[in-house]
């Protein structure tokens, strides 16, 4: 049987399906080989020479295919269709030859198939080609430049900037966008405008809605109203004045559909509907796609297959009608920059299955599902026709002029399935309006001056981010979930409700990088190098002189960083930042004086948790304070004295705490806590800092042991603890108000769900039979969800699989596959002495299971 290899069981099980008995059929677990993680993996000084090795993990399925090759002595590789695709098949038969299990007899073939469906993967198999070397190259090249950037960029942030952690060659212009959007948000000053309504009403009583557009005969821009003194002399000019119907003006508009997904539009589109992260959003893409649902979800092709377009046609007409099916398809043209290999659109396998009809049971999977679908079905469907109406009401001397629009739908068309969502929602005046007659009068029911200020840009989200990037052709399809997690788990970026903000640490590896190594972080350069390793893909360049033409001026940048001292460069930061670092004060006075002492300077300064503001007289001045803002506007205040010590507000590197007393030689860290999530440096009197330094409080002793419970605040919130056992408290203010009886519960309870200590041992959610071997196997409920559980051996029950469903037979191969995945050993020989020995040779029994992932990307 021919021996076909895809990248996870998923997929291998839906293709087993359509292939059958004659296939053997193999899951890679993704990219079986990588660069070591240590220096010299990729040699400039010969020829970018690179060194592979397979993974830990991956030398047990290398192993498996190898195995299967000696049954049978042909080999088809048939991983996903894109680059990262063709180079996972590449180390495969790279892998395979190396341990001799491809010969020279050995049939190796390699076949593409853009969705997991019987016709698909039979016409794939019927049409084999060769791997394509050009795409393998580009994969090298992207590889190498990471390798080189990572390796050799990421040593001099380490030196220069304490806490710093990577820097990538697309990861540092993500951060970038997002740096300098923070930088450009601080640096807005909010415009004062007013703008004027007037609520009218039509001599058949409808009401209607309409804005003041000229004023004395002056057509009236946005910012011509500028203060409250001007929107009430407007105010009085419509008042005083008879107001009728001058114009009525209906014209016709249309709407028409958004082009189908692909890989930046998906993201875009979960991210506005569902708040979905990039990352959260492939995966479920990913699984949909393993199971045949959906065309593969890396592309940045907006075509659809003929046989696809038919499809979604005849599937409209079947639900909707005729009138919903234009009279020719939709053909829709990619604009995106630097467009990489081209590929389908991502779409339904079968347009007449919505989601209902799939029983699709994970949650992120059917709201990703339905929204692919509609889309799909939506972008060969009729555009919306509408009737725009604008009507122009003025007084009879034509000194005011107002104006009321609205729309109406007449034929829904596309709307009736889908309408695509916008990032940042602005104003439009969309309203029906009733029956409005020229020449007629328009009586005055009330006007409305309204007060606006210009808004900064704001914020990435996820959406905007992604979609920026693609503008600005940085990255890839499969690059952007990985780029954004990879910066927010370097903790250079938080996410806060949906919106992308800046770190410290952030900002000071940004503007390390745009002074010392600032073509390397350009979005041109990066656009530029993005083309040339698709020309390479395209098989119009060489790699390895692209890489050497790199090389040769970054290596020569990197050479020129490492002699600088951490002062120097700290000195350039402080200059550079400047205007955030120290805005100016309303005193007048110097903004870079210490605000504590008055005789020191503020100036940069870097720890392993980034960047911070202190004081030149340390340790004689201790001052502190987060970058951005003056000291005034961090709320740094003496909130009062108790026992003669001076209890004061003050910001840190870390937030807001209070302080007891200065720092004295005998006593260098006087008493601190920091405010706890929630509480405002506004609200901070006396009482509640008092509150804060009595901490940890005292509860009472444990009836058990009599060792002390005590309550406090710690990193991770509020909570009890007796001994080494904590348990949390749902809101701050319990610390103070939690009794001895209800924190004996709440240990009790967190003892219990570790299955230990001094509460009950955990109960199984479900009790499911015998284990074969002996034991009891079980369901439990873990601190990540419901696992199997029998004897020493835990396995987590897969998404698509729930507690009430999972049979013994089910559960035992997941005990199985974990146990395997440990090294363990079967434990019936220890429970049968006699038969010790002779168990003790026997290797451990093989398992195929299908073991739940995604396929490993590896990304830039």
């Amino acid at each position: 049987m021919p021996v076909v290899v895809v990248e996870s069981p998923a997929k291998a099980k839906t293709i087993n399906k359509y292939l059958g008995s004659n296939y053997t059929v193999l899951a890679s677990y993704g990219h079986v080989r990588d660069l070591p993680p240590k220096d010299g993996s990729v040699d400039p000084e010969h020829d970018f020479d690179m060194t592979w090795e397979v993974g830990t993990d991956s030398r047990k399925h290398v192993k498996a295919i190898a195995d299967a090759l000696k049954d049978d002595n042909a080999l088809i590789l048939a991983t996903d269709p894109d680059r990262e695709g063709e180079a996972i098949s590449w180390h495969l038969k790279e892998a395979l030859t190396k341990r001799k299990s491809i010969k020279k007899d050995t049939d190796v073939r390699r076949v593409t198939f853009n969705a997991i469906t019987k016709q698909a993967v039979t016409e794939a198999m019927a049409n084999p080609r060769d791997i394509d070397a050009p795409l393998v190259e580009a994969y090298l090249a992207r590889r190498a430049l990471d390798y080189l950037v990572g390796f050799n960029l990421s040593p001099v942030l380490w030196r220069k900037l304490p806490g710093a952690r990577s820097a990538g060659r697309v990861q540092s212009v993500c951060l970038r966008l997002i740096v300098e959007r923070e930088m450009e948000i601080e640096a807005f000053r909010a415009r004062e405008y007013w703008s004027v309504k007037a609520l009218l009403s039509t001599p058949r009583g409808q009401e209607f809605e309409a804005r003041l557009t000229t004023l004395a005969g002056k057509k009236l821009d946005r910012y011509d109203i500028e203060n409250a003194t001007q929107a009430e002399m407007a105010v009085q000019a419509i008042q005083s004045r008879d107001l009728k119907v001058a114009s009525v003006e209906a014209k016709p508009a249309s709407r028409n559909p958004a082009a189908p997904f692909m890989t930046s539009t998906l993201q875009q589109e979960a991210s506005r509907k569902f708040g979905m992260g990039a990352k959260q959003c492939m995966s479920a893409a990913q699984r949909l796609y393993e199971a045949g649902h959906i065309t593969y979800m890396r592309t940045d092709g907006i075509d659809m297959a003929p046989e696809a377009v038919s499809a979604a046609r005849d599937a409209i007409k079947d639900r909707f009608g005729p009138e919903y099916v234009p009279s020719s398809p939709r053909i829709y043209k990619n604009k995106a920059k630097n467009a990489q290999e081209a590929h389908e659109c991502i779409r339904p396998t079968d347009m007449t299955k919505d989601a209902d009809a799939l029983s699709l049971r994970d949650a992120d999977q059917k709201k990703l599902y339905d929204l692919i679908w509609k889309r799909t079905l939506a972008c060969q469907m009729e555009g919306a026709r509408l009737e725009r109406t604008a009507v122009d009401i003025s007084s009879q001397d034509g000194q005011v002029v107002l104006r009321a629009t609205g729309q109406v739908v007449l034929f829904d068309g596309f709307l009736r399935v889908y309408e695509e969502g916008r990032d940042d929602v602005v104003d439009e005046d969309d309203k029906r309006l009733p029956q409005i007659m020229e020449g007629e009068a328009a009586q005055k029911k009330g006007v409305t001056p309204e007060q606006h200020f210009t808004q900064p840009p704001p914020r990435y989200t996820e959406a905007t981010l992604v979609k920026k990037m693609e503008e600005l052709g940085i990255g890839r399809p499969s690059t952007y979930a990985s780029v954004i997690t990879t910066i927010q788990d370097r903790e250079y970026v938080r996410k806060d409700k949906n919106r992308l903000f800046p770190e410290d640490k952030g900002r000071i590896v940004t503007i390390f990088l745009l002074n010392f190594f600032k073509r390397y972080v350009e979005y041109d350069f990066t656009a530029a190098l993005e083309e040339e390793l698709d020309d390479v893909s395209a098989g119009e360049a060489d790699y390895k002189e692209l890489l050497s033409k790199f090389w040769r001026d970054f290596s020569a940048a990197i050479a020129e960083t490492s002699e600088l001292r951490i002062a120097e460069v700290l000195d350039v930061l402080d200059d550079a930042l400047a205007p955030q670092l120290y805005p100016p004060r309303e005193d007048g006075t110097d903004p870079r004086t210490c605000p504590l002492c008055g005789e020191g300077s503020l100036h940069l300064k870097t720890s392993r948790s980034g960047g911070f503001v202190g004081c030149s007289r340390y340790p004689e001045c201790r001052y502190t304070r987060p970058i951005g803002g003056d000291a005034a506007e961090q709320g740094d205040r003496v909130l009062g004295e108790d026992a003669g010590d001076e209890i004061s507000l003050r910001s840190g590197r870390f937030g807001p705490y209070v302080q007891r007393g200065e720092a004295t030689e005998e006593n260098k860290k006087p008493p601190r806590a920091s405010l706890p999530k929630g509480w405002s440096t506004d609200d901070m009197d006396l009482d509640r800092a008092l509150m804060l330094l009595s901490l940890p409080r005292e509860i009472g002793p444990h009836p058990e042991d009599g060792e002390m419970i005590e309550a406090g605040i710690g990193r991770y919130g509020p909570f009890v603890k007796h001994g080494r056992l904590y348990a949390n408290l749902k809101e701050v203010d319990e610390v103070w108000e939690v009794g001895i009886n209800r924190a004996v519960d709440l240990l009790a309870e967190k003892a219990a769900k570790r299955g230990g200590g001094r509460g009950a041992a955990q109960k199984p959610l479900r009790e499911l039979g015998e284990h074969p071997d002996g034991g009891a196997v079980n369901v439990m409920d873990g601190r990540y969800g419901p696992y199997v559980k029998w004897e020493k051996v835990n396995a987590t029950l897969p998404k698509e699989m729930t507690p009430e469903e999972i049979t013994l037979e089910q559960a035992l191969e997941l005990v199985a596959e974990k146990a395997a995945k440990k090294g363990g050993k079967k434990k019936a020989a220890a429970k049968k002495p006699a038969a010790k020995k002779t168990a003790a040779k026997k290797p451990a029994a093989k398992t195929s299971t299908a073991k739940k992932t995604t396929s490993a990307k590896k990304s830039s």
